[in-house]
């Protein structure tokens, strides 16, 4: 078992986003090849874009802070501070920052 602080792990992010050319900064917090289960903080500055995530399996994402827009085709939802938005693995999810947030990445991939 082990705890983290997302709150800090947050902070640290998104001053690093503010400063990287990109506006985006992110960072695995649990997983990554060897796990099914992988957990991926990340965080924009306002205006920032990021898309065509690759997903293959079932996916959350969860806003800690800020707000943004995500993109499914045709369809999109504005997802704020405490919102949980289900990601469907097709078509591949676009988000944009709408107030610089912080959200977490949550994919299950498929065995």
């Amino acid at each position: 078992m082990r705890k983290y602080s997302v709150t800090a792990i947050a902070r640290h992010r998104l001053a690093h986003a503010r400063s990287a050319p990109s506006g985006r900064s992110a960072e695995t917090v649990y997983g990554g090849h060897e796990h099914r289960l992988r957990q991926t903080l990340i965080a924009l500055t306002p205006g920032t874009r990021f898309g065509d995530v690759s997903i293959h399996g079932e996916a959350t994402m969860y806003i800690v802070c800020g707000r943004v827009r995500l993109t499914c085709a045709d369809s999109h939802v504005d997802a704020a501070a405490g919102d949980l938005v289900t990601i469907t693995a097709a078509p591949r999810p676009r988000v944009e920052a709408l107030v610089e947030p912080v959200l977490v990445l949550t994919v299950a991939k498929l065995r």
